[in-house]
């Protein structure tokens, strides 16, 4: 079947075994870089949140073998295991002053982005778009995010320069910059360690939590210790939504080299919702600002 019969099928399979007592519907998700995604809802009359499962994945198993009885087992079971057992009361989120210490940015692709960014507070930077979102972390569904809004600002009354100044601060303290050499990380992914005298001077930009980590580049300070290191500027490679790529600007313009990389890694390496430019941009040590390089 495909996959519009699929989503159906497995719509009807749920509400059989749910009942009555539950609305299940597909839903159509646009996620980072205006990707769009089918995921299903499954609500109670008194749900104000609920998990969605995305079904894209699925139907690949599907069409690997899985019976679509399996799947809508499993669908429930992580209904079951990331549904409160209350439902969440988000009166909280009507009141900034309860949600400013929890409120942080993102780097996403501004021409990418176009239409979402219509309807969101934001700044352009460069060819990015620094936008907003509230971090929630509850038991049991682990942690989520919202996006905000423009209607949001206007329910709080607050201006963009407002929720800036807010996500600025908590960036500092609950995201802190993490930098880590190359060659420390490629020891802690493949348990390979290359030998002291080995020079790979290439670093890993993002944060603590090695979420929305590209991000850093906004208050990074450990960017100016690196380039007074190596007495250079720095080469800025996004690698994705979560980190860059840093490496001494020696000079040599070999840009479209770095440019063919940041391509290939886009291309095959990096889903397509986590990309995050396809630009090369340069951290100047003199003035300690990052510009776009466009030669």
């Amino acid at each position: 079947m495909d996959f519009n019969v699929f989503v159906e099928n497995i719509v009807d399979l749920l509400q059989k075994r749910m009942g009555d007592a539950y609305e299940i519907k597909a839903t159509k998700v646009t996620k980072n870089n205006d990707i769009e995604l089918t995921g299903v809802m499954i609500m109670r009359e008194s749900d104000h949140i609920s998990p969605t499962i995305y079904l894209e994945g699925l139907y690949e198993e599907y069409q690997n073998g899985a019976a679509i009885e399996r799947l809508a087992e499993n669908m429930m079971t992580f209904y079951n295991e990331h549904m409160p057992d209350n439902d969440l009361n988000l009166d909280f989120f009507m009141d900034f002053e309860q949600v400013r210490d929890r409120i942080f940015y993102k780097l996403v692709s501004y021409e990418q982005n176009s239409k979402l960014l219509e309807k969101l507070p934001h700044y352009r930077w460069h060819d990015l778009a620094i936008i907003f979102y509230y971090a929630m972390e509850e038991k049991k569904i682990g942690r989520a995010s919202i996006t905000i809004h423009r209607h949001h600002l206007d329910m709080w009354g607050q201006s963009l320069d407002c929720l800036y100044r807010a996500a600025r601060k908590n960036m500092r303290t609950g995201l802190p910059e993490l930098l880590v050499s190359m060659k420390e990380l490629l020891a802690q992914t493949t348990g390979i360690e290359l030998g002291k005298d080995t020079y790979l001077p290439m670093y890993v930009l993002t944060n603590r939590e090695k979420t929305y980590g590209a991000a850093a580049l906004l208050y990074s300070e450990k960017m100016k210790e690196l380039a007074d290191q190596w007495q250079s500027d720095l080469l800025i490679l996004p690698s994705s939504i979560h980190e860059v790529l840093l490496l001494p600007d020696d000079g040599q313009n070999e840009y479209d080299f770095y440019r063919q990389m940041v391509k290939e890694v886009n291309t095959t390496q990096v889903e397509p919702e986590e990309v995050l430019s396809y630009s090369l941009y340069r951290y100047r040590r003199e003035k300690s600002e990052i510009e776009e390089i466009y030669t």
